[in-house]
């Protein structure tokens, strides 16, 4: 009996020291705060991955470029030493799939309707296959939300911008932007620029206002201007090698989580940045400001050359596809 008793328990060890060795551990890798909508959404995707996988799937999530700075950790995706990460899809572009870039001319979206024509369609679907080649599987599209202008002076004409630094990400489009208005692009790691706005190193940047809040941006920038000009949004990727060897049930439920996940980003994106907004006001450190219609047409017309510069980079047939879906003609501005 006693014999049995032993066997009966060593076997129990066994079996659970065998379900603990065949857990498959996923580091999640992004570089904004865990309170802003893409780092809520990675914490909601690893709960529901370990719930649709009855354990035998970990997600490690890893933010505020915790793992590796965001100019580091696409090359760790691609060697396999991070199995998945969220980038903008700015990060795309130096990769050689320059399509991506369409996402960051400036007015190409006039709300997240015209948007999601895109991200959730045929389109969006066709930019993420351009990545395989690369090592890189697309699963989808999050969002973050609209971008606004900061400095420490009112912008509320394309003349404010003028002789002005303003950080931007490692984009052709966005450096164009930025030109078109005359100010002076400056590419900078996003976890630098919170130090880089407080020194003077650069006068001014561009996010949606959930990363301007989180990163507490608007301790050092005294001026805000609702300008909605640019989409920020990312794409969940992950290490093609390590997602095609996965069992087949469990990518299929990895999947569903991430189906889940991307329905909630998207749900809370605006809710989150609305919330954030109200707390930059609330501080009274940062002056807000909403353009007139008037306005905001005026950068419109001053950042229209973008699309005409820009077309052959991102590619005439891409940005035509997108014309089509969203009705916005450059040209008719």
């Amino acid at each position: 009996m006693q014999f049995k008793l032993k066997f009966v328990l060593a076997s129990a060890l066994l079996a659970i020291g065998v379900a603990a060795s065949a857990q498959t551990v996923i580091k999640f890798s992004h570089v904004v705060a865990t309170d802003t909508p893409k780092g809520k959404a990675a914490e909601f995707f690893a709960k529901k991955a370990a719930e649709l996988t009855k354990g035998k799937v970990k997600v490690e999530v890893y933010a505020n470029s915790a793992l590796y700075k965001d100019k580091e950790e696409m090359e760790a995706l691609q060697i396999g030493s991070v199995q998945m990460l969220a980038p903008s899809l700015a990060k795309f572009g130096p990769l050689g799939v320059k399509e991506f870039e369409a996402f960051d001319l400036p007015f190409i979206f006039d709300d997240t309707a015209d948007l999601h024509k895109i991200t959730q369609g045929p389109v969006g679907a066709s930019l993420l296959a351009k990545l395989e080649p690369r090592g890189i599987k697309g699963l989808a599209y999050w969002d973050n939300g609209f971008k606004s202008f900061s400095a420490n002076t009112p912008l509320k004409a394309a003349v404010d911008f003028k002789g002005k630094k303003f950080r931007i990400q490692s984009s052709k489009v966005l450096e164009e932007e930025i030109r078109s208005v005359g100010g002076i692009p400056q590419v900078m790691a996003f976890s630098e620029v919170y130090q880089a706005l407080q020194t003077g190193v650069v006068d001014g940047t561009e996010n949606p206002i959930s990363n301007f809040y989180t990163q507490k941006m608007h301790e050092v920038q005294k001026h805000l201007t609702l300008t909605n000009h640019g989409y920020l949004g990312y794409a969940v990727i992950v290490n093609k090698k390590f997602w095609d060897g996965l069992p087949a049930d469990v990518r299929g439920q990895l999947e569903d989580a991430m189906k889940q996940a991307t329905f909630y980003a998207n749900k809370i994106a605006q809710d989150e940045n609305d919330l954030s907004l109200d707390g930059v006001k609330k501080s009274g450190k940062t002056t807000v400001y909403t353009p007139t219609k008037e306005e905001r047409m005026a950068l419109k017309k001053a950042m229209a050359p973008v699309h005409t510069k820009m077309a052959e980079r991102v590619g005439k047939e891409t940005l035509q596809t997108i014309y089509k879906e969203t009705g916005f003609d450059p040209e008719k501005l």
